[in-house]
């Protein structure tokens, strides 16, 4: 387990520095949904059964989470009520986690989400760092 831990970190720093140089797009939304899911399946312990009932749910939910971002973008929405949304979401999903997965495997699911995010942005926070002292050296 601490193996597999390991190389999902590895893959994590070699995939957001290949993320960090490319500069965004559609590609690299789809590498940090891979490593997402390689997140949460580790995290989750999922059995090979669990995992197929589970990913088709999972989809569902991330694409009106998606959904609810991309229109509040769009539209100019309110901080607060894009919140309000996400939570409904986040609300009705865990019912339906429920379906799939024990109590516990949900509410480790919604803790390994955050995490996820967390670990993310503490990544890009460092990588911006390390690329804007390196900016500085090279006006020095």
């Amino acid at each position: 387990m601490k193996q597999l831990f390991t190389i999902l970190a590895i893959l994590f720093t070699i995939s957001f520095a290949t993320l960090a140089q490319d500069g965004g797009g559609k590609q690299n939304g789809q590498k940090i949904e891979a490593l997402k899911v390689a997140y949460i399946t580790n995290k989750l312990n999922l059995s090979p059964e669990e995992a197929q009932k589970f990913w088709p749910v999972y989809n569902k939910y991330s694409d009106e989470l998606r959904k609810v971002r991309q229109e509040g973008r769009q539209n100019k929405t309110p901080e607060l009520e894009i919140e309000e949304k996400i939570l409904a979401i986040r609300k009705k999903y865990n019912v339906e986690f429920s379906k799939v997965l024990t109590a516990e495997k949900v509410n480790a699911f919604f803790k390994a989400e955050k995490e996820f995010g967390t670990k993310l942005r503490e990544e890009w926070m460092e990588r911006r760092k390390q690329k804007q002292e390196r900016k500085g050296q090279a006006s020095e």
